[in-house]
């Protein structure tokens, strides 16, 4: 039971904050982009159901896009296509129209935009084919950007996260080392870094890791959570203790206080 909730703390970071949101939809082609002509307004088994007004923008947006206009105006019609798929938590279908927009703009922007929507969409993923695809894909436009401004660590360490998934996970690992070594601070390095240490029962270079997180930023609750399970995996119950009591401190989600009672609950 506790091995489960280890491993189910390794994502933490996604659930505490996905669990609300809606269900993602696929854009795999352009047939299958004209069969999906309109987006659900109350998607089977959804939290919250996407708002009648952002159902019909995306309609009315969607069908200027297929007529075929112009490249630039259509162009625009894709970008806002994928403001408004992002809106309504539809990440697949929000890269999609990002791509079509950034291979016509061609600019940095463009590329971030298709890389960052490529990379919420890779997040969600859940089939390990669907996931190598859309980190591919991530790779592709965030390397654009990247390419144009070397020193973008946000950009870079995303496209480390999409190597750990893969089949060099070293690289990602390598990347991420390098993001840290010119930004010691960088939170999303960090957390991360201690939470593929804690993967793999590495829990003192994780402590070392989520430490040095806790000082940079102490509301961090994804990281003051990790932090109590490597503790507890090391033995050091009264510090995970600690750890568990100050995430149900930082933050009052029921989710939040959820994970971390059924710690404490352990640790009795």
């Amino acid at each position: 039971m506790l091995k489960t909730r280890i491993i189910l703390v390794l994502v933490a970071g996604l659930l505490i904050w996905l669990i609300f949101l809606l269900p993602k939809s696929v854009v795999e082609n352009e047939s299958q982009l004209k069969e999906d002509a309109a987006v659900t307004a109350n998607p089977p088994g959804a939290h919250t159901e996407v708002p009648a007004t952002l159902s019909a923008a995306i309609r009315s947006v969607k069908a200027g896009y297929e007529e075929g206009l112009a490249n630039q105006k259509n162009a625009i019609f894709a970008d806002s296509l994928r403001t408004l798929y992002t809106q309504a938590g539809q990440f697949d279908s929000a890269a999609w129209f990002a791509e079509k927009a950034a291979t016509f703009f061609n600019t940095t922007e463009s590329f971030l935009k298709a890389g960052n929507s490529y990379y919420e969409a890779y997040s969600f993923a859940m089939e390990p084919a669907k996931q190598e695809q859309l980190a591919e894909k991530t790779r592709e436009w965030l390397g654009k950007v990247l390419e144009a401004n070397p020193k973008n660590l946000e950009v870079k360490t995303k496209m480390a996260m999409t190597y750990l998934s893969s089949k060099a996970p070293m690289q990602g690992i390598t990347m991420m080392r390098e993001v840290l070594a010119e930004d010691p601070k960088n939170e999303f390095a960090l957390y991360n870094m201690g939470m593929l240490s804690v993967q793999s029962g590495q829990y003192d270079r994780a402590i070392e890791r989520l430490e040095e997180l806790k000082a940079v930023n102490p509301n961090h609750v994804q990281g003051q959570l990790l932090l109590g399970v490597a503790y507890m995996n090391k033995g050091n119950k009264e510090k995970a203790r600690q750890q568990f009591e100050l995430v149900k401190k930082l933050d009052s989600d029921p989710a939040v206080q959820a994970t971390a009672d059924s710690y404490l609950k352990d640790l009795k």
